[in-house]
């Protein structure tokens, strides 16, 4: 069968609207990611033993599982706990939120732990407690070494999108599915699908860069 890219005009704005659901969803769970994993980062490097075991065991068990699993345990498991289904949106930040948290505590646990140890003993020889210390002085230099590494956990969470399909979530892949089924032309919506993922991450991956450039840090 002859290939027939003619199709790509009428089949790209059902494809634009799911691209846009996998940047919001991509959005909103590294938003999510990123409040949890600032708490969860800090507590990997408290001083505080039973902290530190709490937020290990968190990143070990989501790191350590796929992100599939945790998809089904929020949406199917979680309603026969509770007694009611969880819509599919939800349930995909949800998962996909806690999913960042995990990735995005790591990332801010080495950000803090690449700060000099000098700096958080002199925030505590002025009088600061570690909380302030923490919040002041340590983290503000830390967020700035970690805005690469948040890029590519934004593009990695950006293609696991592709994820919730599974839960009928129309996401860009899911409306490359629903296509396919009224054009028959598999291979080229897929390769449709698969550019608009190149472009939303190369976009991203361009951002992250100017905005590393802005906030380059002097060593």
């Amino acid at each position: 069968m002859a290939l027939d890219f003619s199709i790509i005009p009428g089949i790209m704005p059902a494809l634009l609207l799911g691209a846009r659901l996998t940047v919001e969803l991509a959005t909103i769970a590294v938003a999510i990611g990123l409040v949890i994993g600032s708490f969860v980062g800090i507590g990997r490097v408290s001083a505080n033993r039973i902290i530190r075991l709490v937020t290990g065991v968190y990143v070990d068990f989501i790191r350590g599982t796929p992100l599939l699993v945790q998809l089904f345990l929020v949406y199917f498991g979680l309603p026969s706990i509770l007694g009611r289904p969880i819509p599919p949106f939800v349930a995909a930040i949800t998962a996909m939120g806690i999913n960042s948290g995990a990735y995005v505590a790591e990332i801010v646990r080495a950000g803090i732990q690449s700060v000099d140890r000098g700096q958080t003993e002199a925030g505590r020889s002025i009088g600061l407690t570690y909380s302030q210390t923490m919040r002041y002085i340590i983290f503000p230099q830390a967020f700035r070494r970690i805005i690469p590494p948040l890029g590519n956990e934004f593009i990695a969470m950006l293609k696991d999108s592709s994820l919730v399909s599974v839960i009928a979530l129309e996401e860009l892949l899911r409306k490359g599915q629903v296509v396919i089924t009224r054009t028959f032309r598999p291979f080229e919506v897929y390769m449709v699908v698969a550019l608009i993922y190149l472009v939303m991450t190369l976009a991203i991956s361009r951002l992250v860069a100017w905005s590393e450039k802005r906030l380059k840090v002097v060593d």
